[in-house]
């Protein structure tokens, strides 16, 4: 695909983001888009987000990691996209779903919060934790703009990873003093268990997530920087939301997060 065609492609995302509609499947209209192209297309949907809405990179996130969620949404493969300043809300936060997004979906996570700069290729497992300051309970609300979440792996990465905002638990502690594939994740959805799952739902750990994160982002040249926050992704399968709905997680030993639709 041409530069023309992928800033194109970029545009009619941000505008669907913008104006909280759906499009169809890229993969559908252009059936040799490849995994490159997608990322620059995602780029530029980033790039007007930040030179015309003023919003500011904070950190990136990975998604499509567990085989519930791979196997719901029929993707096979991480994604890879990036959170603005503007996505984030606190733990706790009434979340607007009119005139604010669009096929709304809740993940439980783990947040990474890192302390230093990291870059690939070569990251390592252990160069994820020594570059982490600390871990937080996390809910990721994923919204793509792909009509009715018909996506392959091109469509999710070309609309940043169909990620919409985020919440981030209040409790923020040291990774080296929990074992992370072991970590125990329970959701409930308006007052009522849900669902469950461990840490190594996410690629058999979340530290080797992260390290495939920075790694695959180290192929483009995009590092992790010192103070961003990285989404690890989705212990159990995503869970359907709209106004009305509540959300809450524990992360066993650790602390909670919590939202409300409105």
């Amino acid at each position: 695909m041409d530069k023309a065609g992928r800033t194109a492609l970029g545009d009619e995302l941000y505008r669907a983001l913008r104006e909280f509609r759906t499009v169809a499947p890229l993969t559908e209209r252009a059936p040799d888009i490849t995994i490159d192209d997608a990322y620059h297309i995602s780029l530029h949907m980033l790039s007007r987000r930040v030179e015309q809405d003023g919003e500011r990179v904070v950190g990136k996130k990975i998604g499509v990691t567990s085989k519930p969620v791979q196997d719901m949404l029929g993707v096979f493969q991480p994604d890879f996209g990036f959170l603005t300043d503007a996505m984030e809300y606190p733990d706790g936060a009434d979340i607007p779903v009119a005139g604010h997004l669009i096929q709304p979906r809740a993940e439980g996570e783990i947040a990474f919060r890192l302390k230093r700069d990291l870059q690939g290729p070569g990251v390592t497992e252990q160069d994820v934790l020594d570059a982490t300051e600390a871990i937080m309970p996390c809910f990721e609300i994923v919204d793509s703009r792909i009509r009715n979440w018909e996506i392959k792996i091109q469509d999710t990465v070309a609309d940043n990873a169909s990620c919409g905002v985020y919440v981030l638990g209040q409790n923020a502690v040291d990774p080296r003093d929990f074992d992370l594939p072991n970590l125990k994740m329970r959701i409930w959805k308006n007052g009522e268990f849900h669902s469950e799952g461990l840490g190594s739902a996410v690629q058999g750990n979340p530290l080797t997530a992260v390290a495939w994160l920075a790694n695959t982002l180290g192929e483009f040249g995009i590092p992790f920087k010192a103070g961003e926050v990285i989404l690890s992704g989705s212990l159990a399968p995503l869970i359907p939301v709209v106004a009305g709905d509540s959300m809450r997680l524990e992360l066993e030993g650790i602390g909670e997060c919590s939202c409300r639709f409105v």
